[in-house]
């Protein structure tokens, strides 16, 4: 039995972020946070992103958009979307586990609630020098094949249990996939 949920995501899903802004109104459960690289899980699964359907892509915008008002979440579409996230969850791993929320909560944030370019390197080396993360050590870590050998597998990990889009959160080796089905998720821990 499991007394916590494991959380997947990537900073390039707005529904990731949806659902980590939920995550940090919960006190009582212990979260795993587990990056993936969203684009290389999509290409495990033989997945097309909605990104890339005009029909999905219209209808996922203005899901989030409803979503995150419902919740009283700070939003705003990214105009840059979609764009690869591999440097920023690459840098997730990198950072100092005292770092990791607030280098989380502030690329989320840059990314789905400022409109920032996190394609662009010059903002990326703005957020972290916000967050007092030493530029060379950053980009020398992202570059490490250690950090990228652990992206890679935690993706396989998600593949290899059936995730297949993010957010996804696991609990008693049961999916549970979407921001709206975290509620779910969490019914499941305290049913332990």
């Amino acid at each position: 039995m499991s007394d916590h949920i494991d959380f997947y995501f990537d900073i390039i899903s707005p529904y990731a972020y949806i659902a980590y802004k939920k995550i940090l109104k919960i006190n009582n459960v212990d979260f795993k946070l587990k990056p993936i690289l969203l684009g290389g899980l999509h290409n495990l699964a033989g997945i097309t992103a909605p990104a890339f359907n005009k029909y999905k892509m219209r209808n996922m915008q203005n899901d989030c958009e409803l979503v995150a008002k419902k919740n009283n979440i700070s939003f705003k579409w990214n105009s840059k979307f979609p764009i690869n996230s591999l440097s920023i969850m690459r840098g997730y791993l990198c950072v100092k586990d005292d770092k990791k929320e607030e280098y989380l909560n502030s690329f989320f944030e840059a990314y789905w609630k400022e409109d920032i370019d996190l394609s662009n390197e010059e903002n990326i080396k703005i957020i972290i020098k916000k967050l007092k993360i030493d530029e060379n050590d950053f980009f020398n870590s992202i570059g490490n094949q250690d950090i990228k050998d652990k992206l890679k597998e935690l993706t396989e990990e998600a593949f290899q249990k059936e995730v297949f889009g993010a957010p996804t959160f696991i609990v008693n080796n049961k999916i549970f996939w979407g921001q709206d089905r975290l509620e779910y998720a969490l019914d499941e821990v305290k049913n332990i």
